[in-house]
């Protein structure tokens, strides 16, 4: 998508400092037992994943990757099962709420967004408290236009207060390509480029 070299980290790593931004996947870690992303909290990586936010590389959370963020506490909220009761599995369009991230300087402000979902356990929730303080810090970066599993204020994504770890349920990755249906997802990793190189001085992504 943007022509970068990556590489597959296990869960037992106990060094990410060569990382400048780091991508937590979906996949239904340990079968989803106990609770969405409960047993992977505690994986050693996710220690090197809370040290690497801390630092202010940039941490994005997919689909079971947004359910482990919100376990380890990076980001607030949790994930319950969807209203339906049933998996979701199709394209969503999403709202983007907040263009000032570094994963979404791409995109523009209220922009509409074409990104397929595939979850049983993506119902976003928090108390209210948490949810005026997300609205007031502009933490709400996407949300659905049509809910598909009974979101707290229709949220499909969200930021910390420092907005450099974002976690969202739909699947920006399954979005990079028309022959997939939609490209609207690229502009999520050209954002995240972009931004490391303006942070660090080097040139433009092209």
């Amino acid at each position: 998508t943007i022509g970068q070299p990556v590489d597959y980290v296990w869960h037992t790593a106990t060094d990410l400092s060569p990382y400048d931004c780091i991508l937590v996947p979906g996949g239904f870690s340990y079968g989803d037992y106990l609770r969405c992303g409960a047993i992977s909290r505690f994986a050693p990586v996710m220690n090197e994943v809370a040290k690497a936010a801390e630092e202010g590389k940039y941490i994005l959370g997919i689909c079971n990757g947004f359910q482990i963020l919100t376990e380890a506490g990076l980001l607030p909220g949790a994930l319950r099962r969807n209203d339906s009761m049933k998996f979701r599995c199709h394209d969503s369009v999403l709202k983007v709420n907040n263009n000032t991230t570094p994963f979404t300087r791409d995109d523009a402000e209220g922009q509409e967004i074409v990104i397929p979902i595939a979850h049983g356990e993506g119902n976003y929730y928090c108390d209210e408290e948490t949810l005026q303080k997300l609205r007031d810090n502009r933490q709400i970066v996407f949300t659905y236009q049509n809910n598909p599993n009974g979101s707290v204020e229709d949220i499909a994504g969200i930021c910390n207060e420092r907005g450099n770890v974002i976690g969202m349920m739909p699947h920006p990755e399954r979005a990079v390509s028309s022959l997939l249906g939609s490209d609207d997802g690229k502009a999520m990793f050209t954002s995240i480029l972009q931004a490391w190189r303006d942070t660090h001085g080097a040139a433009n992504v092209r």
